[in-house]
């Protein structure tokens, strides 16, 4: 296999995590009498441009089918990040009723809805329906398909250029990245502006979140490796902010790379901290292996002891970082009976791989349960505070990510 960005052939196992079915995949009572696709699950990195990557095997048509059950405006504190975010743009870019906003991978309408709320025109692309048709429900323009740079040609041909395109928590998803930057450059207007939201490789690294690895994200993104593709496409990144979503993001800012606007001294920061933290050298990509294996070993072994003392554990937030360890360390309903989730397209479902059901989180106040596990750690806060009634019989919440801590 070769890079997906700069076409040099990839030497360096990253991580592997076995055989997985789509995170994303999630099981109805008729689909587990079916066979259950599984595709390796390997991380590479390059050492030219340092781009982490997966192995090919997967098609995106195969992992964002019309059923794809992840709804953003299921969590509260996303909908607080997105509305800060629209008014920190509205504000910065002075984003009006002559404006056009374009969001790559809209999903059901959680931030493009502000735009509308405040009659700046916009444009949604998100390429499964079940999501497309919230959105719309919200009044937000959609259309229905994948992001690439067919499809800016023809939003460029209609003259449907942006001043602010949006990608938040897109760009690790695209299969083809150069092919996606080149179409964000095609649509952008001469002084226009793009911003990308990512989960930092830096923090992943640093605390261990091999979870955050599955097969529909086909990359894992440092500003190093970002500054490299946005160069290849004729973009260049301006300013750059890290933030506290999904374990610790970026936001970068993207223009022409003849574009007036000058480099914020936070983007030669972050650039020179990550090569400090060892991002460009080989050796701590082929030490992480070792780490991932801790982690699962040790939430393994706290399910079995609890399983001995007799007592009972539920989880928490069918998310996809959740199928991934489980999958990984083999955990099946014998130690983990159920997950609760908040989102109705997930309840009555089930775990793809483990084919552990998801239901209502209702179900904790009849069960009981000694101990919950958190499965997406990123949010453990919200769900803490969400579900703080199961403190009544004494029960305790786990996190096993990046160490198993019980609070």
């Amino acid at each position: 296999m070769k890079c997906r960005h700069c076409y040099t052939a990839l030497e360096h196992l990253f991580l592997d995590l076995g055989f997985a079915p789509p995170s994303n995949a999630y099981l109805t009572t008729n689909d587990l009498k079916a066979p259950e696709p599984y595709f390796p699950l390997k991380l590479l990195v390059c050492d030219k441009c340092w781009l982490v990557q997966t192995e090919d095997y997967a098609k995106a048509d195969e992992l964002f089918d019309n059923d794809y059950a992840y709804f953003s405006s299921i969590s509260k504190s996303w909908l607080d990040h997105s509305l800060a975010y629209f008014e920190l743009v509205k504000e910065r870019f002075s984003l009006n009723g002559d404006s056009h906003v374009i969001e790559v991978a809209s999903n059901d309408g959680y931030l493009l809805k502000n735009f509308v709320a405040e009659n700046i025109p916009c444009l949604g692309i998100e390429p499964t329906a079940s999501t497309a048709i919230a959105a719309e429900k919200l009044g937000v323009p959609v259309i229905r398909e994948f992001f690439g740079s067919e499809l800016a040609q023809k939003l460029a041909a209609k003259e449907k250029l942006a001043d602010l395109i949006i990608g938040n928590n897109v760009y690790a998803h695209v299969p083809d990245i150069n092919d996606f930057t080149k179409g964000l450059k095609t649509i952008l207007k001469l002084d226009g502006v793009v911003t990308l939201e990512f989960p930092h490789l830096m923090r992943l690294i640093e605390h261990t979140q091999f979870d955050t690895a599955y097969h529909e994200h086909f990359s894992y993104l440092s500003l190093t490796a970002v500054s490299s593709i946005f160069s290849s496409q004729g973009l260049r990144i301006w300013d750059v902010e890290e933030l506290e979503t999904h374990g610790g993001s970026l936001r970068v800012y993207g223009c022409h790379e003849d574009n007036a606007r000058v480099n914020s001294v936070k983007v030669g920061q972050i650039l020179e901290q990550e090569s400090k933290n060892g991002l460009t050298d080989i050796t701590i990509y082929r030490e992480f292996q070792t780490r991932a294996e801790s982690v699962k070993n040790t939430l393994i072994s706290f399910l079995i002891e609890q399983r001995k003392r007799g007592k009972s554990v539920a989880a928490y937030g069918a998310a996809a970082k959740g199928n991934t360890i489980l999958n990984y360390a083999g955990i099946r309903p014998d130690l983990l009976p159920y997950v609760c989730d908040a989102a109705p397209s997930k309840q009555g479902k089930y775990m793809p791989g483990s084919h552990i059901p998801i239901l209502s989180p209702e179900v904790l106040k009849d069960r009981k349960p000694d101990y919950i596990l958190i499965l997406p750690w990123n949010i453990a806060t919200e769900v803490v505070d969400a579900n703080s009634f199961v403190r009544e019989w004494g029960a305790k919440f786990v996190i096993a990510v990046p160490e198993l801590s019980v609070v």
